[in-house]
Order: C-alpha cells, then sequence, then structure tokens
C-alpha cells in the first residue's frame, strides 16, 4: 500500500489534467449511469465506482435550467465552492442527512427516531491526469427496533469466557458505534481516493472506500453494504473489447484480540482481492470473470503476512493452488445485454469452490409506457446457505461484520421491484422486496457467530418516497418516505414508519433486510 501511494505522488509530481473523479455509487446515480443519454448508453463492465473519464455522467445529467441568482445557481446547479483555473477545479460541498420518523404503533413516550448526519465532500482535479476526493460524516441516530436489532447483533466482538460478546453495533456502509443518549448510535466515518490516470490505457487508484460490481440493485460478487475500507486499484484497458481491473484491499473481522500492549486491543485483519477481467463482444453484450478472494492475515493471537499469492493478477490460480486455510475464494460471472437503449438485461452468478452457487436475474427499463424519466427495475436473486461460508470462519466473504455482498448474507431468494418516476424536480420512488429465507443465519458470516439460531420464512419490505430534488450534483433532496415491514420469520412486531427530512444522497445505507 505505502509503495503504491508513492508511486501516485511521483506521478503527480512529473506530469502535468483531465476530469478522473468518481461517480457516487448510490442508487440515484446507478439509475442514472444505466439511463439512455443523448450522448449514448453506458455499456462498461460495471465495477463501480467508474471515473468521469470512462462515461461523463455528471455532464450528461447536468441542469440546464436558468437561474438568475448566485444563492439560485449554487442551490440548483453548482457546488458550493467551485474554484477553476486553467490547471485545476476544486469544488467544495456540504453532506447531510436530516430526518425524523415516528413508528405508527409507538406510544407518546417512545423516544424519536432521529437521523442527524453532516459532514462534507471536497474533490478536486490537477492538470491532465490527477483527481482527488475526500469526505467526511458525522452521525447521530435512533432506528426503527428491526434496525436497531440487527445492527447490534453484528457489533463488535470482545474476549469474554471462552467466546466473545458483541458490544455496540455496526451501521451498514457507514462505521461502528458507541452508544448515544437512549437507544442512540453516534458514529463517524470518512471516504477519499487519489486517481492517477497514466495513459489512454491505464488508470491508477487508492484511497479509502466502496465498491460495487454488477448492473444491479444488489450484487452478489461485491457491494458497498460493508464498511469503506483501503484499497489499491488498477484499470488497463487491453483492447477495445478487453479490460481488466485489479483491487487489493485491508479488511477488518470487528473481533478485539485478547492480548494488546495498547490503549485498545487491535482487530484481526484480513486481505481482499480481485482479478475482474471484462469482454466487450458488442455495444449491446458486455461479459465479465471475477475472482475474488479473503485472504489470512492471522488470528486472534498472531499476525502473519499475507500469502504472496494475494499479488497474483492471473485470474483463478489462487483458488486451485492456496490452501483453505489461508484463502476463502470466490468466482463469478456478470453478464448484461442492452436489448434497446431503454431496456438492458442483467445477471450474475457466484459461486465458492464450485460446491454452492447462487445467481441473480434483473431488468432495467427506462421511459415505459411513454413516461420520460422513469424507471422499472425488477430482479431476483438467489443466494444458498453456505455460498460465503469459508472454512475457516475468520475467512467468511464479510468486512466488519457485514456481508461483503447482499445485506442479508446468506440463504434466502428474493424479489426486488423498483419503480421511480421524475417530473421537473419532483420524484416519486417505490421500492417493494419479498424475502423467502432457508436456513439463514444472522451473523453466519462473522469471524466468531454469538447467534447459531436458524431461521426460515417470509419477509416483506415496501417503501414509498415522494420528494424534491433541488441539485443532482449532490443529489440534494427534501423528502417524505412511508415503511412498511412484515416479518413471520421472527418475533419482529410489524413496522410503519413514516419519516421526513433533507438529505444528499451520495451513498447507500441499507434498511431492506
Amino acid at each position: 500500500m505505502k509503495s503504491f501511494v508513492i508511486i501516485i505522488i511521483l506521478f503527480f509530481c512529473f506530469q502535468l489534467v483531465a476530469q478522473n473523479n468518481t461517480i457516487p455509487i448510490s442508487s440515484f446515480y446507478k439509475d442514472q449511469l444505466y439511463a439512455p443519454q443523448k450522448k449514448g448508453n453506458y455499456s462498461g463492465g460495471d465495477f463501480l465506482p467508474i471515473s468521469e473519464n470512462e462515461y461523463n455522467l455528471p455532464a450528461f445529467i447536468a441542469d440546464s435550467s436558468k437561474q438568475y441568482y448566485q444563492v439560485s445557481t449554487i442551490l440548483f446547479k453548482k457546488h458550493l465552492i467551485e474554484l477553476k483555473g486553467e490547471d485545476y477545479y476544486f469544488t467544495i460541498s456540504p453532506v447531510m442527512n436530516l430526518a425524523v420518523g415516528k413508528n405508527k404503533d409507538d406510544d407518546s413516550l417512545a423516544p424519536k427516531k432521529f437521523q442527524n448526519t453532516r459532514g462534507f465532500v471536497v474533490e478536486g482535479d490537477f492538470f491532465k491526469n490527477v483527481s482527488f476526493s475526500s469526505s467526511f460524516y458525522e452521525n447521530q441516530a435512533r432506528f426503527t427496533e428491526y434496525q436497531s436489532t440487527y445492527f447490534r447483533s453484528l457489533g463488535e466482538l470482545y474476549p469474554a469466557g471462552n467466546g466473545y460478546s458483541a458490544q455496540n453495533a455496526v451501521i451498514p456502509g457507514g462505521a461502528r458505534t458507541k452508544p448515544f443518549k437512549v437507544d442512540g448510535y453516534d458514529y463517524a466515518f470518512a471516504f477519499g481516493n487519489i486517481i492517477y490516470k497514466v495513459n489512454k490505457r491505464i488508470t491508477l487508484k487508492t484511497g479509502n472506500d466502496q465498491h460495487f460490481i454488477g448492473a444491479g440493485y444488489r450484487s452478489l460478487l461485491l457491494s458497498d453494504n460493508s464498511l469503506n475500507t483501503p484499497y489499491i486499484q488498477g484499470n488497463i484497458k487491453i483492447s477495445d473489447k478487453l479490460s481488466f481491473v485489479y483491487l487489493r484491499a485491508r479488511m477488518l473481522n470487528l473481533l478485539r484480540r485478547p492480548y494488546t500492549s495498547s490503549a485498545e486491543a487491535y482487530y484481526e485483519p484480513k486481505g481482499f482481492s480481485v482479478n475482474y477481467l471484462t469482454y466487450k463482444a458488442n455495444e449491446k453484450l458486455v461479459l465479465s470473470l471475477f475472482d475474488g478472494g479473503v485472504w489470512s492475515k492471522g488470528d486472534s493471537i498472531s499476525s502473519k503476512k499475507v500469502n504472496g499469492m494475494f499479488y497474483n493478477p492471473i485470474p483463478f490460480l489462487n483458488g486451485s493452488i492456496v490452501e483453505k486455510e489461508d484463502l476463502f475464494s470466490l468466482t463469478g460471472l456478470n453478464v448484461s445485454y442492452a436489448v434497446t437503449d431503454r431496456l438492458k438485461c442483467y445477471g450474475q452468478l457466484a459461486t465458492s469452490d464450485f460446491k454452492s452457487t447462487g445467481y441473480q436475474l434483473g431488468i432495467r427499463f427506462y421511459n415505459f409506457a411513454s413516461f420520460k424519466k422513469a424507471l422499472l427495475q425488477l430482479e431476483y436473486n438467489n443466494v444458498p446457505s453456505s455460498l460465503y461460508l469459508a472454512n475457516n470462519s475468520r475467512l467468511s466473504y464479510s468486512n466488519g461484520n457485514l456481508p461483503l455482498a447482499h445485506v442479508k448474507g446468506n440463504g434466502f431468494q428474493e424479489f426486488v421491484g423498483r419503480i421511480n418516476y421524475e417530473y421537473q424536480r419532483f420524484y416519486i420512488d417505490v421500492k417493494l422486496v419479498l424475502y423467502t429465507l432457508k436456513d439463514h443465519q444472522n451473523t453466519v458470516l462473522n469471524a466468531f457467530a454469538n447467534d447459531k439460531s436458524i431461521v426460515s420464512g417470509n419477509i416483506q419490505h415496501h417503501t414509498y418516497e415522494i420528494g424534491y430534488r433541488f441539485n443532482k450534483k449532490i443529489n440534494l433532496q427534501v423528502f417524505g418516505s412511508y415503511l412498511y415491514r412484515q416479518d413471520n420469520a421472527t418475533s419482529s412486531p410489524i413496522t410503519q414508519f413514516f419519516s421526513v427530512g433533507i438529505r444528499t444522497g451520495l451513498i447507500n445505507h441499507y434498511n431492506d433486510f
């Protein structure tokens, strides 16, 4: 990691820039990425986030309205601060999620549910080749009962007797927490990256960020559900039809080691590798092969250097020669086919040693029934109970005690239906998620599973949201939403949750589990 940063700095010093910053991978920007644009549809390998030099989505969705005052121009069209020069472009914007809500069945004495997120995002482009991004989020929140139960079940683990006890909680797409007032959570997290475009064929990236593979609402290969993580990445365009992504990252089991000489015991680290080869058959059909691995870097007592094959760029070689106690290997296929510029079919296949296999099928249909700026998305996911489980439990497919792929982990079938429609600046977003659970365990992907209970049954999750989007550059919006959740697989009560607020929707925080 250090050597990669040094290389980036050297390139920065000796090279004199275009826009290379990454496009956010929140659902709004993903929906826009696959939508038909006047300058052509995106038809890449679906390894997100992509850079603006790969597909200039911000330019395609830029607000063209006329504004006559500086305040309204900033509110609707620009970042709060924009500095431009011959060799640089620098922006600063606030980020927020300020919302209050109430469960229908809460009594008058129940603590109010809320989300209080404040922060900033800074981006910069220098000369022709270098870009950077940095953001920080400070949060306090109180969630619904089913969310809090889930977040606490995945809390950091401390040694206790012959096992471990969970403390605090972990927020998907966020961070581990500490208590805040009554039943509340306090947590903070940051993202950042540096991008250097060496030439037309090679782009180097490093930072602390999340990734997502696929055109779906979910991913069975790699998603932004877990915590952000330090990484290095190389994107290589081998030819017009063939490209390759090399990703290496350092991840954590939130399991405290029993011995420490510092004020706080360390977590258990593990390595993560992805080799991702994409073949673009034509403008309609794109096929990508995924080779992912979670690597041992020690146990609860001691650390060790990662196996040297961790750095191997040749796909599918590691799983055949590295021992299972040192590596959990996940292989897969990502496919997308553009039937028309408005209709895209996509799918994924994921397998661990060809003993357990999950799959995804889905469609994105834009501007259906003559409604411009409308999206219908239908998706089916099938994940068996053992797909992401490793022989060595410390190497299961997770990071920060959260699943690396689907938010629900293992042991389910899922149907997702989404409809969203935008008229001028107003929008409506409807989402239906239906689960059928079979041999499901909430904490089974943790290094140590406290809850070994097996759950089967059905969950239905509905979300209805209406709002007004001010600014697409930071996805600033005011909204009102209604969430309905019924779970007959556990004793959880029915949730009917109403909320209103204002937010900048740059990242995803999944609550549909």
